[in-house]
């Protein structure tokens, strides 16, 4: 199932299994589509899609309150390169991200919610992060790859900026199906390991 436009932002997933425990829901994928790009492993074994789901509606609960610690308009690469940085520990004692040190700068993004991937579970073990800002009313989304040396693939970069409303309509008509779906498929109980 695939809601949106890929070349500009869309979900898509699919359900392989379903399963009898809420905080599982399914085995499938769970991928994000931006700027023509796939972020995440697209494989019908890929993870368990509970995760997935719950982060999306906290994601729609949180509407609006996504906001940056830096200009919404700052640099994708230098928002990608400060993340990675800032919260996988690669920087110096005395390095600053937009004017912060490092234990503020990654506070700020966490307790704002900015990133949306990983979400937790193994959708996205590719090493796809995906970073959401919201101001006034547009989203930001800015989706990159780990590289080798821990920092990120600038080949990998997606940067678009939709209206609140087409972002957050997409999320809640892939909910609304997504449920649809794993409601009309036969559960099976999956036993934890």
């Amino acid at each position: 199932m695939m809601i949106g436009n890929p070349n500009i932002f869309a979900i898509e997933s699919e359900i392989a299994k379903a399963s009898e425990r809420l905080s599982q829901m399914a085995l499938g994928y769970f991928v994000l589509h931006i700027t023509g790009r796939c972020y995440g492993v697209r494989q019908l074994d890929a993870t368990m899609l509970g995760c997935s789901f719950i982060e999306v509606g906290r994601r729609i609960a949180r509407r609006g309150s996504h906001n940056a610690p830096f200009p919404f308009d700052a640099g994708a690469a230098e928002i990608a390169h400060a993340f990675r940085r800032a919260l996988y520990n690669f920087c110096e004692d005395d390095e600053t991200f937009f004017g912060m040190d490092q234990a503020q700068f990654a506070y700020e993004v966490h307790s704002k919610w900015l990133t949306w991937a990983p979400d937790g579970d193994e959708a996205f073990d590719d090493g796809s992060y995906v970073l959401q800002i919201d101001f006034e009313d547009r989203v930001r989304l800015i989706a990159f790859r780990s590289s080798e040396d821990g920092l990120f693939d600038p080949e990998s970069l997606g940067d678009v900026s939709i209206s609140q409303d087409d972002f957050y309509g997409i999320l809640q008509d892939w909910k609304d199906k997504f449920v649809t779906e794993w409601e009309s498929i036969p559960k099976v109980f999956v036993k934890n390991s």
